[in-house]
């Protein structure tokens, strides 16, 4: 019996040694993110790899560890309890990891590169600023390259693989891009002061009637901006279109000049309201909630600046709720 206790703990002692010196981190590091997103899609999106790499990264580290970490139902799952333990452990190894980065800080300085970046008009998280100033603090010789469009011309630059990343309006999911929620933006109805319903308190929905608009040119049935053209479709408005743009400033600048009643995103048009330029019309709530995403292209393949300017922001975004479904 001695003898036969001998073996069994000489075997797990080799089973220990072995886990040490074999078990690759690059499936904990996979592993974790897959337990702190709770979504193979999104952890793949994370580390700009395929759902079905991820996938057997996790099949790999099971297999190794001859355990099961996570019990799956439909879409969902749940960590296992050993799979929890696993998450912990892993979690305090990254901890001990990450401690490299100040011990590194100085080569950091070195890193070289360009990250091109194609953003819609009036863009304001503050967020994103405090990450870019952070960025550029770690990383001062990485060159940013900001170019300013439409948030159609931004989806289309990225499929070409003309930029690094976008932040701008996709409404419905492209096959080849990850979009993560940067923020969301609020549209109301606005008029200038020089429009007939400007400075009046007892507006309603039905006090628009027969007003004309400023709209965007992206404001169609079908495009990016198009939840604001079914709220005046539903509300039955029969007002022309008497301008319309690409630009929101533009489109902010015909508002002001009383061409007619334009949505505007409430942060934008914060400013005019408080200086008396905007008038705020009904309904109180706004007519549109449109969040405006980080994107990328999954095929595209990133140099180091890059790839580290993408992981550093996806990590400063909001839950993972905002993101992609599993």
């Amino acid at each position: 019996m001695a003898k036969t206790t001998g073996i069994t703990q000489a075997n797990m002692t080799a089973g220990r040694r072995f886990l040490s010196d074999r078990l690759d981190w690059n499936l904990l590091r996979t592993y974790l993110v897959i337990a702190q997103e709770s979504s193979i899609s999104r952890a793949a999106a994370r580390l700009h790899v395929t759902q079905s790499a991820v996938s057997q990264a996790l099949k790999r580290l099971e297999e190794q560890l001859q355990c099961t970490l996570i019990l799956r139902q439909g879409t969902r799952f749940t960590l296992t309890e050993t799979g929890d333990e696993i998450f912990r452990i892993a979690s305090d190894i990254y901890g001990n990891v990450s401690r490299l980065s100040a011990a590194l800080e100085n080569r950091s300085q070195d890193m070289l590169g360009k990250v091109r970046i194609l953003c819609a008009t009036g863009l304001e998280a503050a967020h994103y600023d405090a990450y870019l100033a952070r960025f550029h603090q770690q990383y001062p010789r990485v060159e940013l390259e900001v170019e300013v469009m439409r948030s159609a011309d931004i989806i289309s630059g990225l499929l070409q693989k003309t930029a690094s990343l976008g932040l701008g309006l996709c409404r419905l999911p492209q096959a080849r891009l990850e979009r993560r929620c940067l923020i969301t933006q609020r549209y109301a109805f606005y008029c200038g002061r020089s429009h007939p319903l400007f400075g009046r308190r007892d507006l309603t929905l039905e006090s628009l009637q027969g007003q004309n608009f400023v709209s965007f040119v992206s404001d169609q049935i079908g495009d990016n901006l198009s939840p604001l053209t079914i709220f005046r479709d539903q509300q039955g408005y029969t007002g022309k279109i008497i301008a319309a743009s690409s630009s929101l400033e533009e489109v902010r600048r015909l508002v002001r000049a009383g061409f007619g009643i334009g949505s505007l995103p409430e942060h934008v048009a914060a400013r005019d309201v408080a200086q008396g330029e905007l008038w705020r019309l009904p309904p109180a709530a706004g007519i549109a909630d449109l969040d405006i995403y980080l994107l990328w292209n999954r095929e595209q393949k990133l140099s180091v600046a890059e790839s580290v300017f993408l992981e550093g922001l996806q990590h400063c975004l909001p839950g993972p709720e905002h993101g992609e479904g599993a």
